[in-house]
């Protein structure tokens, strides 16, 4: 299954398919078997890195749009 990852407005990363999540010394997060989740945006979410839907609480905004990419170098 491909992953996706979907930007939300004013909210997550929505990710979903077949996907790992490792912190920064390489530990892989026991994601207990979901194959959706969100990753939090706001920085306010006091599950990091995973949303718990603090964005609403903080009023944090932001619409983003899907652009092309320069070709790599």
């Amino acid at each position: 299954m491909t992953t996706k990852i979907i930007v939300k407005d004013n909210g997550s990363l929505r990710i979903e398919g077949d996907f790992e999540i490792f912190d920064a010394a390489g530990n892989k997060f026991d994601l207990g078997g979901r194959t959706a989740l969100g990753l939090c945006r706001c920085g306010q979410s006091e599950k990091q890195p995973f949303c718990d839907g603090a964005h609403a609480r903080c009023g944090f905004e932001s619409t983003v749009v899907a652009v092309a990419l320069p070709p790599k170098a």
